[in-house]
């Protein structure tokens, strides 16, 4: 038995499905059957935490427990059943296009008089709502490389090459400061927050769990790389004028000098990392395997759904004065 020593603690239980998983590390308890999942809501809190602690098993595990259940054979048997639940309903109401340029063409048009979340936080933006926003995004970007890697071993040619670029530089270009998940962390600690891996894992919403589970998702499945360069695109081509404006929000709200380098980082970076991924990542991927259109399509479609159910969450409540968040940060 070799037993993890570092790595976030198990979260709390937000029902059935979750409680049973990490009842599961802690001390072999049994799991639901098919029915149990098939009940439950797919975009709701217990599944959502039920399928991150699955996945976070492949990335830095859970102090205290077992590493050997990152194999276990009944685990894996409910992660499927979660992620078959998940995918279901994402492909009935995520999507709207079968053809790459068409789904990201909608993409590449930034609205006149936009509505979501870095306008908000620019624009009107509180400091403890900015605090909010980081500690959801924690839950991304305290991995935010990772996920996409996954993808290297099913792609060869061009859109290897291409992706390996990409993810060189969110790791930093080698240079350990500079990667992008330790850009985070100092973000955070600029916002007074625990840069603790997986620390707000608790306090994190269902649809802030999504977010990372379809990245995780996509990333496990040789058969969804297809679906995992298009979600990587999505972000890619939204992230530049996005971060623009949440570098203002931060300098706004005077979150600190490392918050606000965060993202204007990533304004140039993403501006390039944008055209090397619509050219030679999705070029390339189609240029080998043309029936994967469809799969690169729903990709960006699913990415852009969630999205825009986490935007609606985080407006919603901050709109109303109230917080984001499940716990108290």
């Amino acid at each position: 038995m070799a037993i993890d020593q570092r790595g976030p603690v198990l979260p709390g239980d937000r029902g059935g499905l979750s409680a049973a998983v990490t009842g599961r590390l802690r001390d072999g308890a049994a799991l639901p059957g098919e029915a149990a999942v098939r009940r439950a809501d797919p975009y709701g809190d217990d599944l959502q935490l039920a399928l991150y602690v699955c996945y976070e098993l492949h990335y830095r595990g859970f102090a205290g427990v077992d590493t050997a259940h990152e194999w276990d054979p009944e685990l894996l048997r409910l992660r499927a059943a979660l992620e078959r639940r998940f995918l279901d309903a994402l492909r009935a109401d995520a999507t709207r296009h079968d053809d790459p340029a068409a789904a990201l063409a909608e993409l590449l048009v930034e609205p006149v008089h936009g509505t979501g979340v870095s306008h908000f936080l620019q624009e009107e933006g509180k400091l403890w709502q900015v605090r909010e926003y980081a500690a959801q995004r924690s839950l991304y970007h305290l991995k935010e490389a990772d996920p996409h890697a996954w993808v290297l071993p099913r792609l060869w040619g061009r859109a290897k090459a291409g992706m390996a670029a990409v993810e060189f530089d969110e790791y930093g270009g080698g240079r350990a400061e500079r990667v992008h998940a330790r850009l985070f962390a100092d973000l955070m600690s600029d916002l007074e927050l625990d840069t603790s891996y997986g620390r707000y894992l608790d306090a994190g919403c269902a649809q802030m769990l999504a977010t990372v589970n379809l990245m995780s998702l996509l990333g496990l499945h040789r058969s969804l790389r297809g679906a995992l360069v298009g979600h990587f695109a999505a972000v890619e081509v939204t992230s530049s004028p996005g971060s623009r404006r949440l570098a203002l929000a931060m300098k706004n709200t005077g979150a600190g000098p490392a918050a606000e380098f965060f993202y204007t980082e990533h304004v140039e970076a993403d501006a390039v990392h944008e055209q090397v991924v619509r050219r030679e990542v999705i070029g390339g991927l189609l240029e080998e395997e043309p029936h994967l259109a469809a799969d690169i399509a729903f990709g960006v479609d699913a990415t852009g759904h969630l999205e825009d159910r986490l935007g609606e969450h985080l407006l919603a409540r901050w709109r109303a004065g109230e917080t984001s968040l499940r716990v108290a940060v």
